[in-house]
């Protein structure tokens, strides 16, 4: 028998992986009849690497609609675990799942829609010290994020790492959806050179969103990433498109690329270049409770939030707080909470600002994190 040593072995593996099994050829039938597409398209799709920043609302239509078309390779950063009021628009996830790693959890029912493909789950934040080998593990990122330092992170490491980005944003009722550093064109700081004040634009965590909402956004930026991998079609390069799920009207606006930006390395500190104020005490709840005779609580959020669930403590909603200062005890020392940890930190600066001396404590994460 003929030997063709391990080079030829690897080539002739590599190679049979690179083609259709009768079975492949069956789940992808529909794809191979588009003349756009084809088997010769399929297979650009089974060699792709796409990473999926985000496995939430939007991750959720973009993860299962990239499995469903055959991405040989799927990457998937979340560090969160499922949470009940999740389940009204991540679609991924059921009851049984609540408490579990969403990034482990998608990938293990994304695995039952599509055996062929390959899931590579990174159960981590993502952060400046992981972004740029991340990135080049992958082709194409696809940014299913809620906030603004970590957009602008995303941004800066494509720009590094000559990476696509194909984005997407949510809010109540609209949404947004754009390539960015496809092929030198313009990136996400070209759209937004400065990032909005901290709570300016709140998150859906702290204002709402309509349930079917990411699912549309989330299903376009799926095409988008398919577009490019297979090199078909208009790319939204340079340009944004907004949706009104209220009007069902859709428009698309253009913007040129910002050739006096220049990003050579990442930012030291991404909250504190979106403002988001550093906080030097931050404790977590089993923390808190070990200790919780010596705390006052304030909770920041918004009056619906309260009543759905609260840890006790007085209530001021953040918005309220510059005019209610006198209702605070100062006793003794301030745990500050709301949904995430972002809001309370807002309203430690503003008690820090008005001459607040007793100890302020953010509680980390804030009602997202562990309460057990």
């Amino acid at each position: 028998m003929k030997s063709f040593g391990k080079t030829g072995t690897k080539v002739i593996l590599n190679w049979f992986k690179m083609q259709l099994s009768a079975e492949e050829k069956e789940q992808y039938s529909r794809h191979l009849l588009l003349e756009n597409i084809g088997l010769e398209g399929q297979l650009k799709l089974k060699q792709a690497k796409i990473l999926v920043i985000g496995a939430g609302g939007l991750g959720c239509p973009i993860l299962q609609y990239l499995s469903a078309a055959g991405v040989g390779t799927i990457g998937i950063v979340d560090d969160d675990v499922v949470d009940q009021s999740n389940l009204q628009r991540q679609v991924i996830f059921t009851h049984q799942d609540i408490g579990k790693s969403k990034a482990i959890t998608a990938a293990q029912r994304l695995q039952l829609l599509n055996p062929y493909i390959t899931f590579k789950t990174h159960k981590t934040r993502l952060t400046k010290d992981n972004a740029i080998d991340l990135f080049k593990k992958y082709e194409i990122i696809v940014d299913g994020t809620d906030n603004f330092p970590t957009r602008y992170l995303i941004s800066d490491a494509a720009v590094l790492t000559n990476k696509p980005i194909v984005f997407g944003s949510i809010f109540k009722f609209d949404g947004q959806v754009s390539v960015f550093n496809y092929q030198n064109g313009p990136t996400y700081r070209c759209l937004f050179p400065s990032p909005p004040k901290p709570n300016e634009v709140p998150n859906c965590s702290e204002i709402g969103v309509l349930g079917v909402l990411p699912g549309i956004i989330g299903s376009f930026q799926a095409a988008e990433a398919l577009k490019i991998a297979l090199k078909l079609g208009d790319v939204l390069s340079g340009k944004l498109l907004t949706f009104s799920a209220l009007t069902m009207k859709q428009k698309i606006f253009s913007f040129e690329k910002n050739t006096s930006i220049s990003i050579t390395s990442l930012e030291d500190d991404y909250q504190e270049f979106c403002g988001v104020p550093k906080v030097s005490n931050e404790i977590n709840f089993q923390e808190y409770k070990e200790d919780s005779i010596n705390f006052n609580l304030l909770d920041v959020r918004t009056q619906q939030e309260r009543d759905d669930f609260h840890i006790n403590g007085i209530h001021i909603p953040l918005n309220e707080l510059p005019l209610r200062l006198q209702e605070i005890p100062r006793d003794k020392k301030l745990l500050v909470y709301c949904k995430s940890g972002v809001r309370s930190k807002l309203a430690i600066e503003i008690l820090e600002n008005n001459g607040f001396e007793n100890t302020l404590v953010n509680l980390r994460k804030g009602l997202s994190g562990d309460l057990s």
